[in-house]
């Protein structure tokens, strides 16, 4: 019998032509988040190195321009890929999942790509390009059922990635210099798609998560994630990109960083449902924190604008980088390690350290401009904490990922 709430429906199209898949590459979250959580710290202590000379790296001579593009672009791949081979089977039931040797290739290429960016000044910016494109590509083909849907039901999520892609291409264009662009403002326009793209995943993730909490815990109500709140945030997040972009230094920027953050908290009165209250509930506050953090990033950049005595306004950004993207990927690896793994959403004393050790990662490191003289033991404690949560990832669901479903069921 078909069930709607608990992500089961697509392991029936589980494929049988390959015998004797191990765990690890027994469904596309397992071996992403088993590289993911790793990298993410490495990849922080690595950059601390780095940013403070103990490790000579000149990424061709713009460390600060390379640092923003692996941590956007770098990142946003894997998180990506986890999302689309675990959640499009479910979105399109038939679909066969992506395992076994097919998603040790496609993996395989994701590590290629971070091997070659680290080595950047070896290799050449040519193959990292090369490699990191065509991972983005990758991506876009095996989303092509969610484009050409006939209902187009999730269709904005291919159409976000192909623009991805496009400001992906510019970008290297314009580092080769073929092409006369910025490259710092070619990545905040690619900020701005990221955060349209998790906007669009996190009505489904709400959806999924959040009745699936419901369920277990007997809350008869349901939650519906409405699409014109989310609709109009994708709006003002595209309506500052663009602005920003070709009107950096425009005033009206500044109140449509305070619209955006408006409308991106609009959102959260999604889960005032009508008869049950379920703003204590755990997973609520980790998703809601995510709106909280975005909301803040563009908050602040517009009162930076509008401030003529605040200059901080790369430092708020990270209230959107480090916090509201950073704790997207950590939320939906933690609700994908329990649901995807056959096991019930649980909350616990580490799903709660990750959550607030990141966020206050992310205070920290946003709240430099006003401790100015602390400033370097901001950017070691902020980073350090950031980390942290992933390390926590690594001891509670490693062994959910090495192991198979604790249901039984194959996947």
């Amino acid at each position: 019998m078909e069930q709607k709430l608990h992500a089961t429906n697509h392991y029936a199209y589980y494929p049988d032509d390959e015998k004797n898949i191990p765990p690890y590459l027994a469904y596309g979250f397992r071996p992403i988040f088993l590289l993911l959580a790793p990298y993410m710290v490495i990849s922080m202590v690595l950059w601390g190195f780095v940013w403070s000379g103990f490790i000579d790296m000149s990424f061709m001579g713009d460390m600060l321009t390379w640092h923003i593009y692996e941590m956007l672009f770098g990142v946003l791949t894997a998180g990506v890929m986890a999302f689309l081979t675990t959640g499009l089977p479910e979105l399109f039931p038939g679909m066969v999942p992506f395992v076994g040797k097919r998603l040790k290739f496609i993996v395989g290429l994701w590590l290629l790509g971070r091997i070659g960016f680290w080595f950047m000044d070896v290799v050449g910016v040519e193959i990292v390009a090369f490699l990191n494109l065509s991972m983005l590509l990758w991506l876009i083909w095996f989303a092509k059922d969610v484009v050409l849907d006939p209902l187009q039901r999730h269709a904005s999520l291919g159409y976000t990635l192909v623009a991805l892609f496009v400001v992906e291409c510019w970008f290297f264009l314009s580092v080769g210099e073929y092409v006369q662009a910025d490259s710092l403002s070619i990545l905040k326009v690619a900020l701005g798609l990221i955060v349209v793209l998790i906007l669009l995943a996190l009505r489904r993730v709400n959806m999924e998560a959040i009745n699936e909490m419901m369920e277990d815990k007997g809350i008869d109500d349901i939650y519906i994630s409405r699409p014109p709140l989310t609709n109009l945030a994708i709006f003002m997040v595209s309506l500052f990109t663009i602005v920003e972009f070709f009107y950096p230094d425009n005033s009206a920027l500044g109140w449509i960083g305070l619209a955006v953050a408006s409308s991106i908290l609009a959102i959260m009165s999604d889960y005032a449902l009508k008869d049950e209250f379920i703003l204590n509930q755990p997973y609520v506050i980790y998703l809601g924190s995510i709106f909280v953090m975005f909301a803040l990033g563009y908050g602040l950049m517009g009162w930076d604008i509008l401030n003529s005595n605040v200059y901080g306004i790369n430092h708020f950004r990270h209230f959107i980088t480090s916090g509201g993207i950073g704790l997207s990927y950590l939320v939906i690896m933690i609700i994908i390690g329990w649901i995807h793994t056959g096991r019930k959403l649980t909350s616990n004393i580490y799903t709660h350290s990750m959550v607030v050790f990141m966020i206050l990662a992310t205070f920290i490191r946003g709240f430099i401009p006003f401790y100015e003289e602390y400033a370097f033991y901001m950017y070691m404690i902020s980073a350090l904490l950031w980390a942290l949560p992933f390390l926590i990832y690594v001891k509670v669901f490693f062994r959910f990922l090495l192991t198979p479903r604790a249901d039984g069921i194959l996947g």
